[in-house]
């Protein structure tokens, strides 16, 4: 067994960092800054980081297929042109609940957008309950309501035949399976994958690997889990520097790194002289697994 190396590469001192996704195409991390409303990207090889400004929360952004991004902006889903900065809304979703915006968003393999809202914070972790609700969207730009009465919409991903959603819907410290039919994006049969244990924390941002098996970020646990949705056994821990991991992708040669995103908000004084490293993007070796390729948006 191969030992687990844990190494800080982004020094991104972002407020609330999240949303992960390697481009293999630009052999770059995309990844958001939601609070301090930026859309960075990485590329290891020359260690440059790129921002974008977004002017309100940004709670995701994922590639197009047709170049450029689209990124969970407020409550607005919209199109980004990284060379000109250049920002287009597509649709506004959550009409009626001007508090809420925009979390994690994913990609499925056929291209459709999912992404969730959630009730904004009062204070840093207080959240008005079950003010989210989870969408879709098409290539057409159709939008669709599959959940609501969400607290925080997060993690989401696929398992490998596209069969299963996985979801988090963080302050109910589960993470949910549904039968995803994937021609129609429609979901049911909701159950319970894994309950957190005492210490774990929040889960948050989430990845399948490339033998289906979850890595859950856990917010407040400083650490990512890794958990067989087979069992709901957690076969493995990945402890970190900071308290606030949020989310985790596969990137890098062959897939083989996992990046973990992490948040600085809301530390206490002594909290962030212990934790230097909070917000920081980190790389983490020698697992032993591989990730998948990223999907891009098909609108």
């Amino acid at each position: 067994m191969s030992s687990v190396e844990v190494e800080c590469v982004v020094k991104a001192s972002a407020v609330l960092g999240e949303g992960p996704v390697w481009e293999e195409s630009e052999q770059t991390l995309l990844f958001v800054d939601i609070v301090g409303q930026k859309i960075h990207r990485w590329t290891p090889l020359t260690n440059e980081i790129q921002s974008v400004k977004t002017g309100d929360t940004v709670g995701f952004a994922v590639p197009r297929r047709c170049g450029g991004y689209v990124a969970g902006v407020g409550r607005s889903i919209v199109a980004v042109d990284w060379s000109t900065q250049a920002m287009t809304s597509l649709v506004e979703v959550d009409e009626d609940k001007p508090n809420n915006r925009l979390n994690d968003g994913k990609v499925d393999p056929i291209g459709r957008l999912l992404a969730g809202t959630m009730g904004k914070e009062q204070r840093p972790t207080e959240v008005q309950k079950q003010q989210g609700s989870l969408f879709s969207l098409t290539s057409d730009l159709t939008v669709t309501r599959h959940l609501s009465q969400v607290d925080i919409s997060n993690g989401l991903d696929w398992s490998l035949d596209q069969k299963t959603f996985f979801y988090i819907d963080s302050l109910s410290l589960t993470v949910d399976a549904f039968d995803y039919d994937s021609n129609s994006g429609r979901l049911g049969n909701r159950r319970v994958v894994y309950r957190m244990e005492e210490g774990e924390g929040f889960p948050d941002g989430m990845t399948v690997d490339a033998e289906g098996r979850l890595w859950v970020a856990c917010y407040s646990g400083g650490r990512v889990i890794n958990i067989d949705p087979a069992t709901g056994v957690r076969l493995q821990t990945v402890s970190l520097p900071v308290t606030k991991t949020t989310s985790c992708c596969f990137g890098g040669p062959g897939y083989c790194d996992l990046y973990v995103t992490s948040a600085s908000l809301g530390l206490s004084e002594s909290d962030s002289g212990s934790q230097p490293l909070a917000g920081h993007v980190f790389r983490v070796r020698g697992l032993g697994v591989r990730g998948r390729p990223s999907n891009s948006f098909s609108g």
